[in-house]
Order: structure tokens, then C-alpha cells, then sequence
């Protein structure tokens, strides 16, 4: 499961969400959970004490300028190997290796930059270049990638946005909707594994923003993803948005959440 939890469950001068992440992460009880925007988690304990009320072993990847992301893994499965991208993302980027019968499971953590497809591109293909170099055939792609699906047309969708968070989606220049980061990585024999679990299904279906608890950035669409090698989408058997209950109000985003046969 991947899921921008919003600047740590917490917002300043206002409500205290966590409760209701944690509820959203206990219903699920994903064995890998990847967390977005985890503001504070990094100080006085608190990755530790929210990892033990749910149950699992974190792995934190901090941010030197934005928001640290982690990776957390439920025992029984056992983490083999860790890191942190070092690359200078907005954000940050995990690594985690998992231990399964089916062989070793890499996952990559990552929340990319929310206000230019230039840079999204650029953080993309440091990811890229990280999986090329991963063991294994069963690698994982997963968090908030702020970035458009390229086989959908999103210009009417953009065109009722407000200027100042439109730019965010298009190209310089104001032109062309930008769908260039997750157009690369599908370049690079990922596979979406959203829409290939719901051929058919209407594209709304898969929008993670916004949720009961707002978002004025966002018009519905899908910024959440899990990109998958080849090898791990065939034993894919779900994936779908978590919506409903405190789902709908313990963040601006819907978690994204899938079944994988390992």
C-alpha cells in the first residue's frame, strides 16, 4: 500500500489526524506500506511509535528539503537490505529489500516534486537508473508521483483548475499537459498497476485526490501509483483506491492498495 499521509497526519493549527491514518493502516494491515510527507517523523521518536502501533519494522528516508518518505515491512517478512537514494530529491526516496518464497522483492519509496515536470522528469530518471541497478525481477515502484498518466486526456480536467496549481501539469510555457515522468518509466517496461488490474473500469475510479478532507491543488485524477516489473505485475491479482470510512478524511489522499501473489 502506498499513501501520502499529508505533513505527518498533523496540520499546523489545526486537526490532529493520525488517529485515523493509523485506523486506515490497521483495516488494511498492507505487509509493505509505503508513506509519503511524513513531517516530524524523522524527530523525537515518532516513525518508531506510529511503526509499533501498527505493527511493523519502519525504514526512513529523510529529506533535506521537503518531507521524509519511509518503507515499513510486517513481520514475518524479513528486510534483507536497505538504503537511501542520495540523489537530491525535493522530497526523498527509499530503498527496502523483502525476503519472499518467490524470491527478493525491492521496493522504492518516493515522493516526487510537486511543482515542475522538468524536475520530475529529472527525479524519475535517477530512480530509473536505481532499479537498473536492483537485484532481482521483482521490483516496485510506489508513492506520490505528482505526475499525469499519459494515456488519458487530462486538458478539460486541468482547464478548471486554478492557474497557480494547472502550471504544475504542463509543460513550460503553459502548453502541453506534462506527462513525461510516468511516460519514461513506462518506457522502462514498468508496468501501471492500476488500469492493468481494471481494464474497463471508469478512469475516475482510480483518482487518490482529492479526498473528503480537501485538496484545492488538486482536481480529481490519479497522482498515487504502483509501478511494477513485468515479473511482479503477473502475480498481481488487485489493486484499487481505499476509499470510505476515516479513508475519507485522515488525509487529502486516498491510499492505493494491492494483492500481490509472492
Amino acid at each position: 500500500m502506498t499513501w501520502n499521509i499529508r505533513t505527518g497526519g498533523r496540520d499546523r493549527g489545526g486537526s490532529d489526524r493520525l488517529d485515523r491514518v493509523v485506523q486506515v493502516i490497521e483495516e488494511q494491515a498492507p505487509d509493505v506500506l509505503a508513506l509519503q510527507e511524513l513531517r516530524g517523523f524523522d524527530r523525537d521518536g515518532l516513525m518508531g511509535a506510529v511503526a509499533d502501533r501498527v505493527g511493523m519494522t519502519p525504514h526512513l528516508a529523510r529529506s533535506c528539503f521537503g518531507q521524509p518518505v519511509a518503507v515499513l515491512v510486517r513481520p514475518p517478512y524479513r528486510v534483507v537490505d536497505t538504503g537511501t537514494l542520495r540523489r537530491p530529491f525535493h522530497h526523498a526516496a527509499a530503498r527496502v529489500v523483502v525476503d519472499t518464497a518467490a524470491g527478493p522483492l525491492t521496493v522504492f519509496g518516493t515522493h516526487l516534486y510537486p511543482y515542475s515536470g522538468g524536475r520530475r522528469r529529472m527525479e524519475v530518471d535517477w530512480l530509473a537508473a536505481a532499479m537498473r541497478r536492483s537485484r532481482g525481477p521483482l521490483t516496485l515502484l510506489t508513492g506520490d508521483l505528482n505526475s499525469l498518466d499519459p494515456t488519458v486526456d487530462h486538458s478539460a480536467r486541468l482547464a478548471d483548475m486554478p492557474t497557480l496549481y494547472r502550471r504544475r501539469h504542463l509543460r513550460r510555457g503553459g502548453g502541453a499537459v506534462d506527462t513525461r515522468a510516468i511516460a519514461r518509466l513506462l518506457a522502462a517496461d514498468l508496468v501501471d498497476l492500476w488500469p492493468a488490474c481494471n481494464v474497463g473500469a471508469p478512469e475516475a475510479d482510480g483518482h487518490t485526490v482529492p479526498t473528503g478532507f480537501g485538496g484545492a491543488e488538486f482536481a480529481g485524477m490519479r497522482l498515487d501509483y504502483l509501478l511494477g516489473t513485468r515479473a511482479l505485475a503477473e502475480r498481481v491479482r488487485d489493486c484499487r483506491v481505499i476509499r470510505g470510512g476515516a479513508a475519507d478524511t485522515a488525509s487529502d489522499h486516498y491510499p492505493l492498495l494491492a494483492t500481490v501473489d509472492l
